[in-house]
């Protein structure tokens, strides 16, 4: 653990999910690098020991003002606002609220009324600033391009994994039909016959109530006789999930709905050019024609064409990875976004 003094803290980012989710990965990911500008500290349960934080306890005892009067209280949830607004009107704490949200749906009338109670409101992409009923920054996220990065050798890495001979095909995340996991089967299915140089791989976790699924799709797959080609891994995660993006010639991201959705860029990162539906942010992560291209969501055809047009072309294949890593340098680095928060919490801090 790497505990920090709640007296010194000027910005709090509470993750109260016990469980990993995309928002806990977000603050894992963010507030390491914030902490190298700001006096930041993460506090939940289950955060690792890299994370600057203060216990959940001290939140409670803390003294009412921050170093330079009020603090940031930076919440992703419900449950995280509630706190914010618990502290700051029931314990006196003086604290400047921000919620960041991702949703791209009508938000319920609780939430409405907490995200009305902030002091600043963050939005990850336009299509989730759309709906919200209060102005909104939008500060997307990025990724750390130090960690997803192409190597020289995709060939020897793919060994180095124990993943097929050959080019490869990626989809990675969590496995259920939200994510259109089953799109991807059925596009590879569709796909694979014509280009015998390709395999697929399929990287990701089946909850339990979604093992059903997983079965099937392992049945479709065994039912086409690709079983030696579309490959089904377990989730990994740190310097082994950027590993297998590197060692992707295509990635495809197939989700039917997305709040955001990191893992085209993560691809592009790597060099690794996408195709992907037009969900999330994904519209704005990859340019049509240039890093790859974009289909329409549930539309099992539409996808298999856009993954076979960009498979037909290698030369265009090859122009799409330089341009990949480029454009993910230029607009969704970790830091970037850090520093674009960081730029908010100073101007909420001003106003003390």
């Amino acid at each position: 653990m790497t505990p920090v003094d709640i007296r010194t803290v000027q910005v709090i980012a509470p993750n109260f999910k016990r469980r990993i989710s995309g928002v806990t990965s977000t603050v894992i990911r963010l507030v390491p690098v914030q902490a190298k500008n700001i006096a930041i500290a993460a506090s939940g349960p289950v955060l690792p020991s890299h994370v600057p934080q203060v216990p959940l306890r001290s939140l409670l005892t803390m003294p009412r003002r921050g170093p330079g009067g009020a603090r940031v209280w930076h919440a992703r949830r419900n449950l995280e606002m509630i706190g914010g607004l618990a502290l700051k009107f029931l314990l006196g704490k003086k604290l400047k609220l921000i919620f960041t949200s991702a949703s791209q749906r009508e938000h319920t009338g609780l939430t409405r009324w907490l995200i009305n109670q902030m002091d600043a409101v963050v939005a990850t992409s336009d299509k989730s600033a759309s709906y919200l009923q209060v102005p909104a920054q939008v500060i997307m996220h990025g990724i750390d391009a130090n960690d997803y990065k192409p190597v020289a050798d995709r060939a020897a890495l793919r060994g180095d994994l124990g993943l097929p001979d050959g080019k490869l095909i990626g989809c990675f995340g969590r496995i259920r039909a939200q994510k259109g996991t089953d799109a991807f089967v059925d596009a590879m299915i569709k796909v694979l016959p014509d280009h015998p140089d390709f395999n697929a791989l399929v990287m990701g976790r089946a909850t339990a109530q979604h093992e059903a699924f997983l079965t099937d799709l392992k049945a479709r797959v065994s039912d086409a006789g690709l079983s030696d080609r579309i490959y089904f891994r377990d989730e990994v995660h740190g310097d082994t999930l950027a590993a297998h993006f590197q060692a992707l010639d295509l990635y495809v991201a197939p989700q039917r709905w997305e709040g955001f959705g990191l893992t085209p860029i993560e691809a592009m990162a790597t060099g690794c050019p996408v195709v992907a539906t037009r969900v999330g942010a994904f519209e704005k992560l990859v340019k049509d024609g240039e890093t790859g291209l974009l289909a329409p969501p549930d539309d099992i055809p539409a996808l298999s064409s856009a993954v076979d047009d960009a498979l037909s072309d290698r030369e265009r294949l090859s122009l799409w990875r330089e341009a990949s890593r480029a454009h993910v340098l230029q607009d969704y680095t970790l830091e970037r976004e850090a520093a674009e928060l960081i730029a908010l919490y100073r101007r909420l801090l001003e106003t003390t």
